[in-house]
């Protein structure tokens, strides 16, 4: 019987060391013997390849036992020979060299040879010794077959020496230290083209590489490979059947066929089955003019179908799911590609969506009555290829070919996503993600995607001044501007600016030069921050460490912040970190629920200097880590304490600096917050109450941090923004602006990004841009700035602060941090706290998601599943 191998598992991973065999295989080998002597030690004895020297040992052994006294002096010239080959490779000379060129196995077959020879009157020790010799010979060839690879994947790897193989194989090669080598690349064939590919790439990938398109419909980039779908089959020859390109890793030399008679009707084969059961309820399903579906089926799809249903039992139907007011189900569409399924589960890490059934039972759902609620969910419509999972607010409202795209970048939170504005007739109907693999990657958080009907409900349309009976009433835009200039020429010099979540930076340096020239240079910002010379150096108030750098991270501390839903796609970056690379998290702050496991430290604010001193635990695995971060939230730097907090943390950020690589990070949730402290802002509104404004100017200033209460008496307030809210609401004159979708607008994210807005409609009513209205104010109060067209403003920005212009480009920042005064106050007691803590706390956080219907069915949404949860459990402990 031929040799058995044997693999032993390992409870870690073996130390290349001398006795690396003994971790990688053990040899067992029996053969039959038809009534054999049972003396014969070869036949059950199991040989471990520990080291060479315990192998020549072995069979030196057995020559002295089953050798005949003639064998003597050859055995004796053979061992002198071997003395003198180790001697000499102590120094590798070029006989070593040559030695290791020849088979492992050349000398163990002379010798196992000479060991077999017997007595020729023995008949039944001559057949004996061939049964030994042919089992010594197949242990040793298969032996060679492992050896041989190993060795050489240890030489590539440059391992230290160690005694793996024989002797022969010890050259100078293995013992150079020499860095690891990247693969190399493997060539393969993809209809008659050659390509080069790293090892493990698929046949799919190999394809893309030369613009071959392989049809698909489960595989995803981002997602795992599922291969349930078959309609990336291919034909590889010499394979007897064809292949899933989406999961095959290609081979050297392989040949595929993409096009091939035994491809085309495999794909025909899968497409008639999908249609089988499909509705095929085109004219109606809002997926029309985007289904992968449609466009497969026409490309790769057969021209006529089998389907009978001579019984009319009709095709399978099942019962569509309500899981939520944002995505609209109609499963009877769904193939079951599972990638909804995967994104839930990867990527946004809540595993509400599942299978259930098997073949044609088949469901997607979720397994109980259950709301869909997560701050990602509308990804799952992007990523359904049919008609399965569709936008609800957009259902039936517009074709594909109906609308007009327009690029532009989303400004409800810091992150600066990339989208597409869809609109038709001045309206936009809905917006999609853009793919950016510095910022969003292709996903889209819902705030974002859904709250764009806020964008034509509580809009200001026309200008309105506060008459002496105390109501709004609408004017012209000259009568506006006559009553502004007035309250300005009588305030002296006493005027204060406000900049709001959602001001763009042009509007903001446009404020500026007008209200310095008018003699003041109180100019602030809605959301506080730490005052002093924490805004001097960018890297005080940035997130540093970038947000596609997050992915690179080992590990995290968050301080006072919920990322997940103060900024969704730097969680998810987060959570692919964690997935991916082993992230450790942690956090100081209540105990909130992220899409990943995390070790909170407690929300005692003395554990931050137990960690930023060294005392705590998780300060060793901070020090320790390659690539630390610590994230502060910016609702944490408001408190008393915020700026002792800053210093600290700052300060410890220090001791973790590597070369390229900031680990102290501020995440902003306001859109205009780093571009106002690029251009001069300081934080917080006190700075506008201490100088007792006799004019103030709110610039879409919305989340009602002033009141009238805390103004002087006399104080003319000037709102310009795009909605009625909190600010219009205190104003004596309301000076309608432009919303992001409606104008071209600089705006930077929380990692320093600059970026711009594209206008995808025209502002409503008389609403016109914000700098524009101010340039307007300015010509009006006998100060004109010296600008008259968006370029000119630009090339102003450009003097300011030139990475403002530079969009897409980040500025490179210095890898430290400014270094703080004193703090006037240490750390206090107060536990920390965030804002966000649940889901109905996201979806209403500026003046454009609070004007949102969509928005407002999500926070009903959430408190009706939450009554739904807590009766389950009421019920479950009754029972």
């Amino acid at each position: 019987m031929a040799p058995r191998l044997i693999f032993r598992r390992q409870a870690a991973a073996p130390v290349f060391d001398g006795k690396l065999w003994r971790h990688v295989c053990s040899w067992s080998s029996s053969s039959g013997s038809n009534g054999s002597s049972s003396n014969n030690k070869n036949k059950n004895s199991r040989y471990k390849c520990d080291n060479v020297e315990e192998e020549q040992q072995q069979q030196n052994n057995e020559k002295l036992r089953c050798k005949p006294d003639k064998s003597n002096a050859r055995r004796g010239a053979t061992d002198d020979s071997r003395q003198t080959t180790a001697d000499s490779q102590q120094t590798p000379t070029k006989d070593a060299h040559r030695a290791a060129s020849l088979p492992a196995n050349a000398n163990a077959d002379a010798d196992a040879e000479a060991e077999v020879e017997v007595d020729d009157d023995s008949d039944a020790k001559r057949y004996q010794a061939r049964l030994n010799l042919k089992s010594f010979r197949a242990r040793k060839h298969i032996e060679n077959m492992i050896r041989a690879p190993l060795v050489k994947a240890l030489g590539a790897l440059g391992s230290p020496t160690h005694q793996i193989a024989s002797r022969a194989v010890r050259t100078s090669a293995i013992l150079a230290q020499t860095p690891a080598k990247a693969p190399e690349k493997i060539e393969v064939f993809v209809d008659d083209i050659p390509v080069m590919v790293l090892p493990g790439t698929t046949v799919l990938q190999a394809a893309a590489e030369i613009g071959v398109e392989i049809p698909r419909f489960c595989y995803h980039e981002r997602l795992a490979v599922a291969g349930n779908c078959r309609m990336c089959l291919v034909e590889v020859e010499k394979s007897p059947k064809p292949v899933a390109a989406c999961a095959m890793p290609v081979m050297k030399g392989w040949r595929i066929k993409t096009n091939s008679d035994l491809t085309r009707k495999a794909r025909e084969g899968v497409m008639e089955f999908l249609l089988m059961n499909h509705p095929l309820d085109c004219p109606i399903c809002d997926q029309g003019g985007e289904c992968d579906l449609q466009d497969q089926a026409m490309a790769f799809g057969s021209d006529r179908s089998r389907f009978t249903d001579i019984n009319y039992t009709g095709k399978r139907a099942v019962e569509d799911k309500d899981i939520g007011p944002l995505v609209k189900t109609v499963m009877t569409r769904c193939i079951h590609c599972t990638r909804c399924v995967r994104f839930a589960s990867e990527i946004a890490g809540v595993d509400d969506l599942g299978t259930t059934g098997r073949g044609n039972d088949m469901q997607i759902g979720t397994y109980v009555e259950k709301l869909f609620l997560t701050e990602l969910s509308g990804n799952v419509i992007d990523l359904c290829p049919v008609g399965a999972l569709t936008n609800k607010p957009y259902s039936f409202v517009a074709r594909p070919w109906e609308i007009r795209k327009v690029d532009s970048i989303d400004v409800l939170d810091a992150v600066g996503s990339n989208i597409v504005v869809s609109t038709r007739t001045n309206e936009v109907l809905r917006i999609l993600p853009r793919e950016n693999e510095d910022v969003n990657e292709e996903w889209l958080a819902d705030k974002s995607r859904f709250a764009c009907d806020g964008l034509k409900r509580q809009r200001l349309v026309a200008p309105m001044v506060r008459m002496p009976n105390g109501e709004l009433q609408a004017v012209e835009w000259e009568g506006a501007l006559i009553a502004v200039a007035k309250a300005l020429q009588k305030a002296n010099g006493q005027i204060a600016g406000v900049a709001g979540q959602l001001a763009d930076v042009e509007a903001m340096v446009a404020l500026k030069d007008l209200v310095n020239r008018l003699g003041a240079e109180h100019l602030v910002t809605e959301q506080d921050f730490i005052k002093g010379s924490g805004i001097d150096v960018r890297s005080s108030y940035l997130l540093n460490s970038t947000i596609a750098g997050l992915e690179e991270a080992d590990a995290v501390l968050l301080v006072g912040t919920n990322p997940r839903y103060e900024a969704p796609l730097v969680n998810t970056r987060l959570r692919k970190a964690y997935v991916h690379n082993e992230l450790q998290i942690a956090s100081i702050g209540p105990n909130i629920d992220l899409s990943y496991e995390h070790q909170n430290l407690g929300a005692d604010p003395n554990i931050i200097k137990d960690v930023c001193s060294g005392r705590h635990a998780f300060s060793k695995v901070l020090e320790g880590a390659k690539k630390p971060a610590i994230i502060i939230g910016i609702d944490l730097l408001e408190r008393a304490d915020g700026a002792a907090i800053h210093a600290t943390i700052a300060e410890y950020c220090q001791k973790l600096k590597k070369p390229n690589w900031n680990a102290f990070n501020v995440l902003h949730n306001s859109a205009s917050q780093v571009g106002a402290f690029d251009v001069g802002y300081q934080p917080g509104v006190q700075g506008a109450l201490q100088a007792q404004p006799k004019v103030l100017f709110l610039l879409n200033a919305d989340a009602g941090k002033l009141t009238r209460d805390q103004l002087p008496k006399d104080c003319f307030v000037v709102y310009i923004g795009s909605h009625g809210d909190n600010g219009a609401s205190i104003a004596d004159a309301v000076l309608p602006g432009a919303a992001y979708t409606e104008k071209q607008a600089i705006y930077v994210n929380t990692e320093g990004r600059s970026q711009q807005t594209h206008p995808g409609v025209s502002p409503p009513g008389m609403a016109r841009e914000d700098w524009k209205i101010i340039r307007a104010l300015s010509e009006v109060v006998g100060k004109p700035l010296p600008y008259d067209t968006l370029d000119e403003l630009r090339s102003r920005l450009t003097d300011i602060a030139p990475h403002l212009t530079r969009f897409g480009q980040l500025q490179q920042t210095d890898t430290g941090v400014a270094a703080q005064a004193t703090p006037t106050k240490s750390i206090s007691s107060t536990p920390i706290d965030v804002k966000q803590k649940e889901l109905r706390d996201y979806f209403m956080t500026d003046a454009i998601s609070r004007a949102s219907p969509t928005m407002a069915k999500c926070i009903s949404a959430v408190n009706k599943q939450q009554r739904l949860d807590e009766a389950t459990k009421q019920s479950a402990a009754a029972i």
